[in-house]
């Protein structure tokens, strides 16, 4: 456990005792001026601890009152411990789960990826935004930094800088430093990175290599480009002290053919772009007051910038570009011509590049602490849930609020929406393959409402619809897009298996859950099957699972009241008989490959 007491209470009692309230660092910041300078702060913080932790939570950590102090002072830093001591008193971080669960896919064994070559000592972390949101720039960025060294290692990984800033101190540490030990073991002295952030966290945690930026090593290049324009730069706030980085980013835009000009507020002196310390899960006005500050500078010029978060905060109200779209596309990047994915594509465009890599490239994947150690407790989690929901029956006949979970009265209560409330749920249904929202809980409520009969037709009607829908969209709509995250070996055998078997193929996959179901629909846009057979096969052989899970659901309010009903043992057996299709078509593979075999 890190001991981190008595670094707070040495920086409160320093910022208590020599902040002069001159308050140069309040007039460029919401924040302070809402909340009082650091002095007042770090004061309040004596009387109320734990009101100052709330405090802390809104400061976007961007560093700006260093910069301003004229005690050199470091309010940003003791804002960063009250955070960590907000954590290990308890502080609820539920509010976050977005950002957390957007950090945790990163460094998961499905997102992450290790391609470190023998003799290689340098790697590229491109962080998780810009894959995503510029998959394209990242691939030709990473086939740039080959040409000048072939040897260069890819690693696509979360540098947890959303859990660093949270406060989650010990969990930052334990993620990171495994993944720093691993890199070490495989020899690696040299990281380059793309994003701001990553920077900040390899440059302070992780000394024993020597991080740069791609900028950097870009903007050792002669002249890259003739584009003429005057351009702005907005420097990314972690990396407000570091004039190198800051540099090489206008030597490489001008390398690029473009003049720029200085805003008043930039290098070290630069604002936060509204999205540092995930303020905006708690204070969306300190981060539009940020935004607007910078459009305001800006004055409807093209600015450019170095971090994909900031490009994307600022996109809504400043005309921005980074700088890696400019170095890959540059006609297109200038005249803002180039797409930039949103989610839920920015997760696959990761997924797709790390197959891009996986397919040209050896790879070396590692699995992080974390998610070891949700491996190791996925029995134990299943027996908490089990035990939670045995509990629940016990408690509620105890205490008799069974009588309340009548669900005839529910239905009931359902039946006076009249024809809309079938309706509503059949068109959440059908739109939510579309945004690549799981269909499981939507059945499950169908299950509970209506009955193991209508709930049925309900769920496989919008399940049916949604699948088409989705087809539809990737066929006439969208299709090279699609198509182009799904570049990989397998989906190109899917294509391959349904030229040649046809609506065979939408019957196994709809019966075995070998694909993801939501971009499945998407895939199968892409192939030439008929939309006809395709949304007929869909249909059959998607209702086994769907009658199975729909008795098994209508039935879960009487066993929370403690009532095991006929339908609860039907919905169990289906469900059974259901999970034992892929075990049958394995076997059925297997025989037909060992027979195909000895006919050759």
């Amino acid at each position: 456990m890190l001991k981190n007491k008595p670094v707070i209470e040495s920086q409160i009692s320093n910022i208590e005792s020599r902040c002069t309230s001159c308050n140069n660092c309040v007039k460029d910041c919401d924040f302070l001026a809402n909340y009082g300078n650091p002095g007042e702060i770090a004061k309040f913080y004596n009387e109320d601890k734990k009101g100052c932790f709330e405090i802390a939570y809104k400061c976007s950590l961007c560093s700006l009152c260093i910069a301003r102090c004229p005690e050199e002072l470091d309010p940003s830093s003791m804002f960063l411990s009250m955070r960590r001591e907000a954590v290990k008193d308890g502080y609820d971080l539920k509010r976050y789960s977005g950002i957390l669960n957007y950090e945790k896919k990163g460094y998961s064994k499905k997102y992450s990826f290790y391609l470190i070559p023998d003799g290689c000592d340098t790697i590229f972390f491109p962080g998780c935004s810009l894959p995503g949101t510029r998959p394209e720039t990242t691939k030709k960025t990473i086939e740039s930094l080959l040409k000048r060294d072939s040897k260069t290692g890819i690693v696509l990984s979360c540098c947890t800088k959303p859990s660093h800033d949270l406060g989650r101190e010990n969990f930052f540490h334990s993620v990171f430093n495994e993944m720093k030990e691993y890199l070490i073991g495989q020899g690696v002295k040299n990281v380059i990175v793309a994003c701001p952030n990553c920077y900040k966290i390899f440059s302070d945690y992780a000394k024993e290599f020597n991080t740069k930026t791609v900028y950097e090593v870009l903007s050792e290049s002669p002249k890259l480009h003739d584009l003429n324009g005057k351009v702005s730069i907005h420097d990314s706030c972690v990396v407000r002290f570091e004039n190198r980085i800051q540099s090489s980013v206008r030597e490489l835009t001008e390398n690029l053919g473009l003049s720029t000009f200085e805003m008043i507020h930039s290098k070290k002196n630069t604002f936060c772009c509204g999205e540092g310390g995930s303020v905006g899960f708690t204070e969306p006005s300190l981060v539009n007051s940020w935004i607007n500050k910078r459009a305001r500078e800006a004055e409807n010029q093209k600015v450019v910038t170095y971090c994909s978060g900031c490009s994307n905060m600022l996109s809504g109200k400043v005309d921005t570009v980074h700088i890696l779209d400019l170095v890959s596309s540059p006609e297109k990047a200038i005249k803002g011509n180039l797409k930039i994915s949103k989610a839920p594509f920015t997760y696959l465009n990761r997924l797709s590049l790390k197959k891009s890599l996986k397919k040209t490239n050896k790879d070396n994947i590692r699995q992080n602490i974390d998610l070891k150690e949700k491996g190791k407790g996925s029995l134990s989690a299943r027996f908490i849930v089990l035990s939670l929901i045995i509990a629940a029956i016990i408690g509620m006949r105890v205490s008799g609020l069974s009588d309340y979970l009548d669900q005839d009265k529910l239905r009931d209560l359902i039946a006076t929406y009249g024809n809309l409330a079938p309706l509503l749920f059949m068109m959440i249904y059908a739109i939510a393959p579309s945004l690549f929202l799981p269909g499981l809980p939507i059945t499950i409520v169908g299950g509970i409402l209506f009955g193991p009969v209508w709930g049925v037709v309900y769920s496989i009607t919008g399940a049916t619809t949604g699948a088409g829908i989705a087809f539809l969209i990737s066929r006439y709509v969208s299709g090279s897009f699609i198509e182009a995250k799904l570049d990989s070996s397998k989906w190109d055998k899917l294509n391959d298996s349904v030229e040649k078997q046809g609506w065979k193929i939408v019957a196994i996959t709809r019966l075995i859950p070998l694909f993801p179901f939501n971009l499945l629909n998407y895939a199968f846009g892409l192939t030439k099957i008929k939309f006809s057979h395709y949304i007929v096969s869909t249909f059959i052989f998607m209702l086994p699972a769907c009658i199975s899970l729909i008795v098994f659901s209508s039935s879960f309010l009487d066993l929370l009241k403690g009532n095991i009903t006929i339908e609860f043992t039907i919905g169990l057996l289906l469900m059974i008989q259901v999970s034992l299709f892929p075990v049958i078509y394995r076997k059925f593979r297997k025989k037909e490959i060992s027979i195909e075999k000895e006919r050759v």
